[in-house]
């Protein structure tokens, strides 16, 4: 039993000080190599897309921020831009479409119940149910002229580990902030042309 307690605790202090390193590990800071993906629906589609990412990527800024405010501002503008989305533009199969649109019905609930959450802990735990939605839907339609950088905290929610999107390789992790703001690596790049 106390070798038990001896290895988890060995294995947190481990964790920990990968997670406080001064200097965040090259690969962090770089993403794997990836081959440019297409983009094939319509440039109108792809400019409303591109609005979500741009106020996604200002709500991770907030809760990086520990901004409890202005991360609800961010939420609520997400959330409309999400509902506006021109999904009726995608010229795919009706299986296809359905998808795409119960992703982003998906997205939008979650965003109504953001500002309802007491404290950074529950919105941050929001925010990562939007961030696995959001890539879904990304990797479903493209975002024409963009790369995404899939990152990746494995101590976030008690060394459960979460996702989030970046428009940049470096590592702002939005579920520490500033207590452990590198924490994390980017385990997937999404490059389109």
């Amino acid at each position: 039993m106390h070798i038990k307690q001896g290895l988890s605790i060995g294995c947190l202090l481990v964790g920990l000080g990968a997670c406080h390193s001064a200097a965040p590990k090259e690969e962090q800071a770089t993403a794997p190599v990836t081959a440019a993906l297409q983009a094939p629906y319509s440039q109108q589609f792809y400019d409303s897309l591109g609005g979500v990412m741009n106020t996604y990527y200002r709500l991770s800024a907030a809760l990086v921020a520990a901004d409890s405010p202005t991360a609800n501002h961010a939420a609520a503008a997400l959330k409309m831009q999400v509902d506006s989305l021109p999904v009726n533009l995608l010229q795919m199969d009706s299986s296809h479409l359905a998808n795409i649109n119960g992703i982003s019905t998906s997205i939008s609930a979650e965003l109504a119940g953001f500002e309802g959450e007491q404290g950074l802990d529950g919105k941050r735990a929001s925010f990562q149910m939007v961030s696995d939605m959001l890539f879904d839907l990304v990797k479903n339609t493209g975002l024409k002229g963009h790369t995404i950088y899939h990152q990746y905290c494995p101590m976030a929610f008690n060394d459960k580990g979460a996702y989030w999107l970046s428009d940049k390789p470096g590592i702002q992790n939005p579920y520490f902030g500033h207590d452990m703001l590198t924490c994390g690596e980017t385990r997937d790049s999404l490059i389109y042309k």
